[in-house]
């Protein structure tokens, strides 16, 4: 089987070590098995993610020496761009509507984080289905726009992770009717990333462990699609010395800081050694590590990031 991996950033900021790290991964991974790696960005929120965050992006990963390949859609729009994809998404919407899986949801940002809605230890709510069994003439009396939610069956998804090993969700009880389009028309993010994974001929991913919660939902919307599920590897994370995440938010160690004092090289040799694909610090290249790469060698465990 061919591989196709992707890199899929969200432009809400300059990108940090952190995203650099996983990029990186999902470009020596494909690579080394003699794949494609494609990009593509997740713009849907256009008031965060601008365009000349875009082009920042672009820039780092060229900087950085990540070379994309072209991307064999089988849709007739070409554009990496998510925020230029809405008709797709339109369409796929419509399926699951003649399926009778979407429903209109009322439910405020204070009534979805009420007490009396079930939490998961991490903080997720899982939805109540407070408007799920609306009639018609309860949904007309409502006064603001509705996002629109997906129903999901009482079902458990198992998947092997490339990194994690086996792991097993519940839809209902740990995931729940989950939002597909936002109540300002925009799509979601679960709707999105599936809908491009499978018309993109993505059949393997990589990302952060912390998405992993997100994978069996994608999974059960491949299905629903007619797609088949890719090969997921949900890579450990890096934290800085003091055991904190890096976050756009917190301006920690983005590209901009590196790119001033530090070459490619050397910034690839230190993530390398951080992950366990080289035994010192020392510049390396893409080219040279693509040669070398192995799941094998990541840990599984988050990766403490060494002094650049």
């Amino acid at each position: 089987m061919h591989i196709v991996g992707r890199f899929a950033p969200s432009p809400s900021g300059r990108m940090h070590i952190g995203n650099i790290f996983c990029a990186m991964l999902g470009y020596l991974s494909a690579k080394s098995k003699g794949g494609d790696y494609i990009l593509r960005i997740e713009d849907l929120d256009t008031f965060r993610c601008t365009k000349e965050n875009s082009k920042q992006v672009l820039d780092d990963l060229d900087w950085f020496g990540i070379k994309f390949d072209d991307i064999n859609f089988s849709d007739s729009n070409k554009s990496i761009y998510q925020s230029e994809r809405t008709e797709v998404y339109e369409h796929f919407e419509q399926i699951l509507q003649n399926k009778g899986l979407i429903y209109p949801c009322f439910c405020s940002r204070a009534e979805l984080h009420a007490a009396s809605a079930p939490h998961l230890s991490d903080g997720r709510i899982i939805y109540s289905g407070t408007c799920k069994n609306l009639t018609d003439e309860q949904i007309k009396q409502k006064k603001r726009k509705p996002a629109m939610r997906l129903a999901v069956p009482d079902m458990k998804i198992t998947f092997i992770d490339g990194c994690i090993g086996e792991y097993t969700e519940g839809l209902k009880l740990e995931c729940g009717d989950f939002i597909i389009k936002r109540s300002d028309g925009v799509y979601a993010y679960q709707l999105a990333v599936t809908v491009d994974d499978g018309l993109m001929g993505v059949n393997e991913v990589v990302r952060g462990h912390d998405l992993i919660s997100s994978t069996a939902r994608q999974i059960w919307l491949h299905k629903m699609f007619g797609f088949k599920p890719p090969k997921f590897y949900h890579m450990p994370l890096l934290v800085a010395q003091d055991g904190r995440r890096l976050s756009k938010r917190d301006k920690d160690l983005d590209l901009g800081v590196i790119r001033q004092h530090m070459k490619p090289q050397k910034l690839i040799g230190n993530l390398a050694y951080a992950c366990g694909l080289i035994d010192k610090k020392e510049d390396i290249s893409l080219d040279e590590l693509i040669k070398i790469f192995s799941w094998d060698k990541i840990p599984n465990r988050d990766l403490i990031l060494p002094e650049l």
